[in-house]
């Protein structure tokens, strides 16, 4: 014989406290009796408990009151699941919490090995002859167009500039192995998809000078790319404000049943913002197409990643929030190439999200605003530099396939350089946007307040010019 006690919190504490001739009368108030194999025996809900016969208070048994309220156990509780919103949950008696200690970290998915040859047990198919070299060219093409344009703000000829070096794999293997209707939102260190899909180095040119001919029309500063008809938003200053974006352009390919994918890129300080975690969650609820590219660079400017997180990296917040997600060699072209077509194709097809980490090291300096000798070790970053390059450990592959010589480097070096060098001059010449476009484009009839402004700009400049900068047209 047992008792099913179904009363309140309060009244269960009036029991445990006061034994005796009051217990009895609220048990008769209160309570119910049964016999044991009419209660269900399995789930127990918080106001809902069990006493055995021996806790009914007679004589002088009513004094053990402390010890005799218990919940009754049953020996299969254990393997029973609670259907809650969201997914079954099992039971246990052990108590447990999670942490972070396990040493089983999640791995990093690799073809290539540190010296460039393909590692035996990789089950990655070969690439084609065509593909390969284009994949090398590109790479060597966006490190030249990184290196003289960051020489070109050196010399004063443009305002600011931000590199790509160590990240060329990143950038030129996500971008192969997408489609061109795939919209990318980028971070500010994504150029090499843009270069990728076909943005020339004269409109490179163009946006670092903020010439006429600039898409943006001077507005931006440099290196805030943007392309409409390559799918390429343009670059935001803001650290992960285009990750919930992303997932709002991978709903609406989703809506129009579209055969493509949103891609987002971000560093690993971005995941240290709220608009990621929003972002993740949200993508996941919705099931929308969406690919998270998080390159692990090491270093959100100054801070580590040490001084980031305590998680297993990236992937590893992806699973918390349901996502699929991959660990991947940032260095190794095959292994991005092979892991973004992976995740564009499980995107597509299930119409879900996928979270790409990709471990790399940034060997150049934030932007040029940025000395990272003051941060970290000169030797550190040579370490990457030489050892861990992503260009020459990629070439090693490439030649010892026979696809490649150092003739073809030499000429492939001489015509890039020349081709970046006449994008420059070119720039330099072209004239400046119009003053009145600082006051277009965004509504359709300008209001008032606004048409004031440009009319005492206008009177400003006519009266001081050696204020204004040469160029401008009023």
């Amino acid at each position: 014989m047992a008792v099913c006690l179904k009363t309140s919190r309060t009244a269960l504490h009036y029991v445990r406290t006061r034994p005796g001739p009051a217990f009895t009368h609220l048990l008769n108030r209160t309570f119910f009796s049964c016999s044991s194999h009419h209660c269900n025996p399995r789930i127990i809900s918080t106001n809902e408990y069990r006493v055995h016969s021996s806790f009914l208070g007679l004589g002088s048994r009513a004094s053990q009151h402390s010890k005799a309220l218990k919940v009754e156990d049953h020996d299969h509780s254990e393997n029973e699941e609670w259907d809650f919103p969201g997914g079954k949950v099992p039971f246990t008696t052990k108590i447990k919490f999670t942490d972070d200690s396990s040493k089983d970290r999640i791995p990093c998915y690799r073809i290539l090995d540190n010296c460039g040859q393909q590692i035996r047990s990789s089950t990655s198919e070969m690439i084609s002859k065509e593909l390969a070299v284009k994949l090398y060219s590109s790479m060597v093409t966006l490190q030249m167009l990184d290196t003289i344009f960051n020489e070109a703000q050196r010399q004063g000829r443009i305002s600011f500039y931000l590199t790509s070096n160590g990240e060329e794999a990143i950038n030129i293997a996500s971008a192969a192995a997408l489609s061109n209707d795939d919209v990318i939102l980028p971070q500010y260190r994504e150029h090499g998809v843009l270069l990728w899909r076909g943005f020339s180095l004269q409109e490179f040119a163009n946006q670092l000078f903020g010439n006429r001919s600039d898409y943006g029309k001077g507005r931006q500063m440099p290196i805030h790319y943007g392309s409409n008809k390559l799918n390429y938003i343009t670059v935001s200053s803001p650290l992960a404000t285009q990750i919930p974006q992303a997932v709002g352009v991978a709903y609406s390919l989703k809506m129009e049943k579209r055969d493509a994918c949103a891609v987002t890129y971000f560093g690993d300080g971005s995941s240290s913002e709220g608009d990621f975690h929003a972002g993740l969650n949200l993508a996941a609820v919705l099931e929308a197409p969406v690919i998270f590219f998080c390159r692990n660079n090491g270093w959100a400017i100054s801070t580590p990643v040490t001084d980031q997180f305590r998680s297993d990296g990236i992937a590893a917040k992806g699973q918390a929030y349901g996502i699929p997600s991959i660990r991947v060699d940032g260095n190794d072209v095959l292994a991005v190439y092979d892991a973004v077509r992976e995740a564009r194709e499980m995107a597509i097809k299930e119409q879900r999200p996928v979270l790409i980490e990709a471990l790399t090291y940034r060997v150049g300096h934030h932007s040029t605003s940025d000395d990272s000798t003051k941060y970290r070790a000169i030797e550190e970053i040579e370490q990457w530099k030489t050892a861990r390059n992503p260009i020459s450990r990629y070439r090693n592959w490439v030649e010892s396939n026979g696809w490649w010589n150092e003739e073809q480097e030499s000429e492939l070096r001489g015509s890039i350089r020349k081709q970046l060098m006449n994008a420059i001059q070119v720039a330099e010449q072209i004239e400046k946007p119009l003053l009145a476009d600082l006051f277009t484009d965004v509504y359709h009839e300008m209001p008032s307040n606004l048409q004031e402004q440009e009319r005492s700009l206008t009177e400003t400049m006519k009266k001081h010019p050696q204020d204004f900068p040469s160029g401008f047209a009023v």
